[in-house]
C-alpha cells in the first residue's frame, strides 16, 4: 500500500523540463504571446525582434536561432549586451533562458 502511494505521487508529478532545440518549436511557444516576470514584459517576434519593458525602461533587441541556441542582442535603457547564445528550456508555462550556451546565469519567464 505504501509503495503504491509513493508510485502514484511520483507518476502524477509535473512534466519534466524540455529543452527547446528548434526555431519552429520556440516560435510555437512565444508567437503572439508575452514573456513576463516581476517588472518585465517582453515580446519576441518571428521577424527576429525583441521588444518590451523592464522596470519602466524600454527593452529592445534582435534574435536568431543558431544550431539549437537562442542567440540575442539586447538593450535596456542606456545599457546594451552583445550577442549571446542561450539554452532555452520549457517547464510548463515557463521558459528558462541560460546564457553562455547553458553555462551562465539564467532567467525564467512565464508565457502569457
Amino acid at each position: 500500500m505504501r509503495l503504491a502511494a509513493i508510485l502514484t505521487a511520483l507518476l502524477s508529478g509535473p512534466a519534466l523540463a524540455e529543452r527547446i532545440t528548434s526555431r519552429d518549436a520556440f516560435l510555437s511557444l512565444v508567437d503572439q504571446r508575452r514573456l513576463t516576470t516581476i517588472g518585465v514584459t517582453l515580446v519576441v517576434t518571428p521577424d527576429g525582434r525583441i521588444g518590451g519593458s523592464a522596470f519602466g525602461s524600454d527593452v529592445r533587441g534582435d534574435w536568431t536561432w543558431d544550431s539549437g541556441w537562442f542567440c540575442r542582442t539586447l538593450a535596456w535603457g542606456s545599457r546594451s549586451w552583445p550577442r549571446n547564445c542561450q539554452l532555452v528550456v520549457r517547464d510548463g508555462d515557463q521558459l528558462r533562458f541560460t546564457s553562455d550556451k547553458g553555462a551562465g546565469d539564467s532567467a525564467t519567464l512565464r508565457i502569457r
